[in-house]
């Protein structure tokens, strides 16, 4: 099991939340504690906007239970049925996601039976907003989440993963079912680059707004996903038509395994372009063997004759319709990624690269 900052910045946010409230003389700092767990998220973005929106709701808890207790007082059914009408409140506000937060806010105000209810039921709201509290600085300034550099990393490792199958398969050293069950595994980690994406996108400063590098480098990190999910789709149809492949000319396959092996290594120059570690000088020689490739292998498909579809010979070229329209599909986004490249360095001169896990660590 993998210890990650978001388990240790827990622990540290709810011993961070029970020591506030006991520096403040709360009343059961554990119910900061508590506040705490509720609060904390992925992101500084999203803690932020939780912090918002989790106030709004332990106000309202706080309103219908101070309100409940002071004219029904503090019996069992009257604080279920309390926490019945917070529920139906927080969704009429649309503050569903924070529903358990008040709910917790309501059963540490309703528990107390003195008469000095008011002054108890503030101070109980007071630690759970501590809580709140606690949990957003710690996110904040506890190891505040780096996703530049997890977003290239595990993009950068999961288009070695696909094009080093591409390759496998190309050579003809993978077996039918084992590349099926390479591909099923590698759906997982793409949706996870979407998610690690989308934290990327949010994960922004409070206080000024977004630079211009900082929404180009959203662009091309946009266009490094959909490039990978690209380069997956090839091999997914390069899978299914493995059959076909084999029995096209010969002088057809080798043309497809020389332009796809272009493309692939197109693909890695341009991600040693990313982070500044390629040659720009052979841009030029790449792109034109890519191009010159794409066109002589889109020439050589076109002589294929479509009078008759009565041989199997026929239908494989049918077949293989989709996987050269793909590789077409491939070489204009790398196309379009290199332009992206090109015009990130040409603006942003002095930190035109995307930062690594190695970059960061020479910084410090």
């Amino acid at each position: 099991m993998k210890l990650g900052a978001r388990i240790l910045k827990t622990g540290l946010a709810i011993t961070v939340a029970i020591y506030s409230a006991m520096l403040l003389e709360l009343p059961s700092p554990a119910f900061a504690g508590i506040a705490a767990i509720f609060a904390i998220q992925p992101s500084i973005y999203r803690s932020y906007l939780t912090m918002l929106v989790q106030v709004k709701a332990n106000v309202v808890g706080a309103f219908i239970a101070v309100f409940m207790g002071v004219v029904f007082g503090n019996n069992p059914i009257v604080i279920g049925f309390t926490a019945v009408l917070v529920i139906m409140a927080a969704l009429r506000l649309k503050l569903e996601g924070n529903i358990s937060v008040a709910l917790v806010t309501v059963v540490a105000i309703m528990e107390y039976t003195s008469d000095e209810f008011i002054f108890f039921a503030l101070a109980r709201f007071s630690s759970i907003f501590v809580g709140i509290l606690s949990a957003f600085f710690v996110n904040m300034i506890f190891m505040p989440p780096k996703y530049e550099v997890k977003l290239f990393r595990n993009i950068n490792s999961l288009t070695e993963e696909i094009i080093k199958w591409i390759r496998l398969y190309l050579r003809g050293t993978v077996e039918y079912s084992a590349l099926k069950t390479e591909i099923d595994k590698l759906k997982k980690p793409i949706n996870k680059l979407n998610e690690t994406y989308n934290l990327y996108k949010e994960e922004r400063s409070l206080f000024k707004k977004d630079t211009m590098e900082r929404t180009r480098k959203l662009v091309l990190f946009k266009n490094l996903l959909l490039l990978n999910n690209t380069t997956f789709t090839l091999l997914k149809k390069l899978h299914r038509v493995e059959n076909e492949l084999h029995h096209m000319p010969k002088d057809f396959q080798e043309l497809f395994r020389s332009e796809l092996e272009c493309l692939l290594t197109f693909h890695e120059h341009l991600m040693m372009k990313t982070i500044g570690k390629s040659n720009p000088s052979n841009d030029l020689e790449i792109i034109n063997e890519v191009c010159h490739g794409k066109l002589e292998l889109l020439k050589r498909y076109l002589k294929f004759p479509v009078n008759n579809l009565e041989t199997d010979e026929e239908l494989y070229w049918i077949h293989i319709l989709p996987v050269v329209s793909g590789m077409l599909e491939y070489a204009e986004q790398l196309d379009h990624l290199d332009k992206l490249l090109h015009s990130f360095h040409n603006y942003h001169k002095e930190d035109a690269n995307i930062k690594t896990a190695d970059s960061i660590i020479q910084e410090q």
